[in-house]
């Protein structure tokens, strides 16, 4: 993400993701005032050469994300698109979520690993539609993840800071937490499970490689 955005500017596209995720997912704060019995689970991934779980699938903590995001290191190497969307399927599984969410921010196509349009079918399959991907393409050709929209996920294309905030913010607070208000959903009684996270609505946020 140290290359900057075809529109101009001088600010990292890394940063300028970081940001812009940061204010879109502040939001969640008055989403959970205003439905106390409703818990959203966000977890945090980077994806270069290597995925890596910055925050663990867990209730949201605008303290804990805020640090989270504040000290992800800057990227470098390959792209692993797949490789994140696989580890956070499985890791939203663990958590026991009813509304389950791939938010995935990009700036590059995948050059590592397993094929994204494989890894997004092979989830639709399995999840039988439960999982929702949904990608920005942040600088970068919106049709090269075509795919997502095959599996029924959303595709926007951001080619600058302004649109990918507005993009991020359709998809968030337009798309994951309106429809989790619309489905009427509240936490189901407690439980005995392997998990101890709440179940509730949960985006697994691998944010990005921009560069």
């Amino acid at each position: 993400m140290e290359d900057e955005p075809e529109t101009g500017g001088t600010t990292p596209k890394y940063l300028i993701a970081r940001r812009a995720l940061a204010e879109v997912l502040a939001q969640t704060d008055s989403f959970v005032s205003r439905q106390p019995g409703f818990p959203v689970n966000v977890g945090l991934y980077t994806f270069t050469s290597n995925v890596r779980q910055v925050l663990p699938i867990a209730p949201f903590d605008r303290r804990q994300l805020t640090l989270a995001l504040e000290g992800l290191p800057d990227p470098s190497g390959n792209t692993a698109i797949g490789e994140a969307m696989a580890l956070a399927t499985a890791d939203l599984y663990r958590a026991g979520t009813i509304r389950k969410y791939l938010l995935v921010v990009t700036d590059g196509e995948n050059t590592t690993g397993r094929e994204p349009d494989e890894v997004a079918r092979e989830i639709a399959r399995r999840s039988e539609g439960a999982v929702r991907i949904l990608l920005v393409a942040f600088d970068v050709d919106a049709d090269k993840f075509a795919f997502v929209n095959e599996v029924r996920g959303t595709v926007i294309q951001a080619r600058n800071a302004v649109a990918l905030r507005a993009g991020l913010d359709t998809l968030y607070r337009g798309r994951i937490l309106a429809e989790a208000m619309d489905a009427g959903e509240t936490l189901p009684l407690p439980m005995l499970s392997d998990s101890a996270t709440p179940r509730g609505a949960a985006p697994a946020v691998p944010p990005s490689r921009p560069r």
